[in-house]
């Protein structure tokens, strides 16, 4: 086993460093998959596998760059899903003006759950966020003048561009939802190489010792989640004018679980495994439609598993690559330096 994890570990630092190449090619074989696939069907499962890779790509936020747990997550994509849908079926507004309200509705849902929890970490951060989750739902359901209810949301209008309508039956929706992933991945690359993404990663490993140095912790808290529910309304608005109908049941407790696992399959931290871990667990049910029913078992043993043997997940843990300097700075020479002197002063041989 620890053979083959020494196999995967290389050719995962393989693709990393040669990422300038592959990732064009791996645009190249996903571009023309709808001219190639004529099965509405995958063309559907592929789309949901993308709005699963945005979502989990904004628990990372909290998550993998934070560490912190959220088990509530479905909530905030349902507000997304909520504002967007309810403006487009019932004011008869197109998509690309809902989507920005879609992607407000998350915001402010990862503003109230940022201020509620802005002192709060670990088991605590967890069990708020698994409230906020259990009261979205129950005012969703229950302010039938607005949401109607259990009834749910019709009618909701898909998107269009320059009057050609796009569905996952013609493949637009499929390239829509290529732009959307690439997006959030845009944004998870920015913030973590920006001063606001080295913060928050302080926050992480050590918050006493980032309060130390300046950095306003929970100021930084909010922020993450705020962000973290933008791009998960973002995707409820996409999925929303997917299905063209949402309910509360859409958005229930095993969402929020299943977000969790693929974050914690795919590594935490990893941008790579979010997507890589969406595909798998996104896909699995869906080919293995037997075991449907029984995916949280399946997935509970593969998590399991990957506690046992990689605790880290797929794509998680420190690369064996040495570290890219900026440009204009050279590694220093090790052998140049002076011998270290220890505690007594004499020189180390």
């Amino acid at each position: 086993m620890e053979k083959l994890i020494s196999m995967y570990d290389g050719l995962k630092d393989f693709v990393l460093s040669y990422k300038r190449i592959v990732i064009p090619l791996f645009y190249l074989v996903l571009i023309p998959v709808p001219l190639v696939v004529s099965n509405r069907y995958v063309i559907w499962v592929l789309c949901l596998i993308g709005i699963y890779s945005v979502l989990t790509l904004s628990l990372n936020l909290i998550a993998g760059y934070m560490g912190q747990t959220s088990m509530g997550h479905a909530a905030l994509y349902m507000m997304g899903a909520y504002f967007s849908g309810l403006l487009g079926s019932k004011l008869g507004w197109p998509f690309w003006v809902t989507l920005p309200f879609g992607i407000l509705g998350g915001a402010l849902g990862g503003l109230i759950l940022g201020i509620a929890t802005m002192k709060l970490s670990a088991s605590y951060l967890a069990v708020i966020t698994l409230a906020f989750g259990e009261v979205v739902e129950m005012v969703v359901l229950n302010w039938n003048s607005m949401t109607n209810g259990p009834l749910g949301v019709r009618n909701i209008p898909g998107p269009d561009l320059f009057g050609f309508g796009l569905s996952p039956s013609n493949g637009g929706f499929y390239w829509l939802m290529l732009a959307l992933v690439t997006v959030s991945v845009l944004i998870s690359l920015n913030v973590l190489n920006s001063k606001f993404g080295r913060a928050v990663r302080a926050i992480k490993e050590d918050e006493l010792a980032a309060k130390l140095m300046g950095i306003h912790t929970a100021a930084y808290r909010v922020k993450t989640i705020v962000l973290s529910g933008a791009m998960a309304g973002m995707a409820g608005a996409f999925y929303a004018s997917m299905n063209h109908y949402i309910d509360a049941a859409t958005f229930s407790y095993d969402v929020s679980m299943t977000i969790l696992c693929i974050v914690i399959f795919g590594g935490l931290g990893s941008i790579p495994g979010m997507i890589i871990g969406s595909c798998l667990l996104i896909a699995f049910p869906e080919v293995l439609r037997s075991l449907s029913n029984y995916r949280f078992v399946v997935y509970g043993m593969i998590l399991i598993l990957m506690m046992r043997f990689r605790p880290q997940g797929l794509f998680g843990g420190l690369s064996k690559r040495p570290y890219r300097l900026p440009k204009g700075v050279d590694r220093p020479n090790i052998a140049e330096f002076p011998a270290k002197a220890d505690v007594s002063g004499r020189e180390r041989g």
